[in-house]
C-alpha cells in the first residue's frame, strides 16, 4: 500500500506500507514493513521501518529494525518488539469434574 496523500485514523497492513514524499499519515499503524519518505506522526507497529531522506517521523516506534537514512528525522520514542512482551493464550481445557460429582438415575 502506498500513500501519496494524507491519511487519518488507523492503518493495517500485512505487506509494506510506503508514505511517499507526498504522503502526509496521522494514524496508527500496523504492518509488516514500514517506509517514510513523507511526514508520519502517531504510534507505529512493524518489524521493519525505514525513514528515507525526506522522511520525518513522530511519535513512538515499535519495531525491533529502524533505519534512519541520512537526512532523514525522528522525534519521538522507540520500543523494542522482542518476545518477552508477547503473551500467548492457551485454550483451557475442559473441566471433567462436572461429569465426576454427576449422579445418574438408573431406575
Amino acid at each position: 500500500m502506498q500513500v501519496d496523500g494524507y491519511v487519518e485514523g488507523v492503518i493495517t497492513s500485512e505487506k509494506t506500507l510506503i508514505i511517499s514524499a507526498a504522503g502526509r499519515v496521522k494514524a496508527q499503524v500496523t504492518a509488516d514493513k514500514v517506509i517514510i519518505n513523507g511526514l508520519f506522526d502517531g504510534e507505529l507497529f512493524a518489524n521493519t521501518v525505514e525513514i528515507l531522506p525526506q522522511g520525518k517521523a513522530m511519535g513512538i516506534i515499535h519495531s525491533d529494525d529502524l533505519c534512519i537514512e541520512r537526512g532523514g528525522s525522528f522525534i519521538g520514542e522507540t520500543q523494542r518488539t522482542s518476545q518477552d512482551q508477547v503473551i500467548s493464550l492457551t485454550k483451557a481445557e475442559p473441566d471433567d469434574s462436572d461429569t465426576d460429582n454427576r449422579i445418574e438415575n438408573k431406575a
